[in-house]
């Protein structure tokens, strides 16, 4: 599914894909050229992260610093449907990532592939496409994936989305009850251009594990909502095959009262080894709350988090979780790890400044089963959080939106990290 290509061969190839199918069908009123949509963005992004006390996994000891800065395109193509009781069509992605600064001790980022030589790529590219099959409120994707689900959550984070190939289906014939399911036997990862077989990363004392190949990952779930949609439920299960399995129970919900909307997300993950346990034993149970208000231009959070059992809560490798205390740079999801988070979400657009937003988050965890050389102790660690977001609203560079992230961790069994992130994107229509 996934070849090298250049820009303009990914714009080509997804409309050369409509060309394919029957000019009759194409041509149908609301069919597959009727609907079809395509975007392109552009994103540009700065990362830098500084590592002041190394400590943890020898890999870490070996540099100080990361710092990249590349410039990156996605173009998205989703067709219609054929006309007919069962409707068919293509889904497409075009990927493009060009490096504008790195050096060899600095790669790492996750923006760029690193090389043999140690050094990042000058540029990296990746085409993928599906084939949908629709039946009534029904539908089966075969090919290029990018699902985003409480057991594999869509992790755009970096320059260039992940994707999976294998097969999805998702169905919501009852109103408010959506059914999904699906294999998926690979993936191509945030700075790849190929694909290659999932593996899983699970946290084990002060060590992040980067466990085997799986042959495969397997997926089941319902989300139901009610209450005018003010309130769902979910329940999932998960397989990576012969490594973990993995259970999962969802409740939201959001309440009005006056002025004031109330919300409380609420989770629940059960996780073990599977089959061949090409990874070992494995025993994790997490919950985690995040409770919240809004008035106006006010959003105050607040959460609880904890995790139960000999590892951390085991995830697909390069993969963030729903999990409430998870942020891009701590996870708090290690061994027997209880955290606690303060957030505030503001929008000046109540100041007369429509498109600038800000968060300001603080979490800290503690009780973490760590070990040293010294023998176990407790470990602990902490993380401010400052994003600020601004889209402009008019001129020519309308719905050009600039986001500007500043973070500084710090802990006593891994590495601390003061990090900045620049990230200035845009999305154009093309049809």
């Amino acid at each position: 599914m996934n070849k090298k290509a250049n820009l303009p061969l990914l714009m080509m190839a997804s409309s050369g894909m409509a060309l394919a199918l029957p000019v009759a069908a194409l041509a149908a009123e609301g069919g597959f050229i009727e609907d079809s949509t395509a975007t392109l963005t552009a994103r540009n992004y700065y990362f830098s992260r500084d590592y002041s006390d190394i400590v943890g996994s020898p890999a870490a000891q070996n540099k100080s610093r990361a710092e990249e800065w590349a410039q990156g395109f996605i173009l998205n193509f989703k067709s219609g449907y054929t006309p007919g009781t069962v409707g068919f069509g293509v889904d497409a992605i075009g990927l493009l990532g060009l490096k504008l600064d790195s050096g060899k001790g600095r790669v790492g980022t996750g923006l760029l592939p690193v090389q043999e030589d140690g050094e990042s790529a000058d540029e990296y590219s990746r085409l993928g496409a599906a084939l949908k099959v629709k039946l009534s409120k029904t539908e089966l994707k075969v090919g290029e994936l990018q699902p985003n689900l409480p057991v594999l959550t869509f992790s755009d984070i970096r320059l260039l989305p992940p994707s999976y190939q294998g097969a999805s289906l998702v169905s919501q014939e009852i109103s408010g009850l959506t059914l999904q399911g699906g294999h998926l036997r690979s993936t191509s990862l945030r700075d790849e251009a190929g694909d290659d077989k999932i593996r899983a990363l699970i946290p084990t004392g002060s060590v992040y594990r980067r466990t085997t190949v799986s042959d495969g990952f397997n997926y089941a779930g319902a989300d139901y909502a009610f209450n005018q949609n003010r309130t769902s439920v979910g329940a999932w299960y998960a397989q990576l095959e012969d490594i973990y399995n993995q259970r999962f129970f969802s409740l939201k919900h959001s309440q009005p009262l006056g002025a004031w909307t109330l919300g409380a997300n609420l989770g629940y993950f059960d996780s073990a080894e599977d089959g061949n346990e090409l990874a070992g034993e494995i025993d994790n149970q997490a919950f985690y709350s995040l409770l919240s208000a809004k008035r106006g231009a006010h959003t105050l959070y607040v959460g609880y988090q904890a995790m139960f059992g000999e590892n951390g809560l085991p995830r697909v490798f390069a993969n963030v979780t729903p999990l409430g205390n998870e942020v891009p740079t701590f996870e708090f999801a290690a061994p027997d790890e209880r955290s606690w988070q303060a957030r505030y979400d503001y929008d000046f657009s109540s100041l007369g400044i429509p498109g600038l937003t800000t968060t300001v988050r603080y979490i800290t965890g503690d009780n973490v089963d760590a070990a040293n050389a010294g023998g176990r102790f407790e470990g602990k660690d902490w993380e401010r959080d400052l994003d600020i977001a601004y889209v402009v609203q008019s001129g020519p560079l309308k719905n050009v939106s600039v986001r500007l992230r500043n973070v500084t961790a710090r802990s006593n069994y891994r590495t601390d990290i003061d990090e900045n992130r620049l990230i200035i994107s845009y999305t154009l229509a093309l049809f």
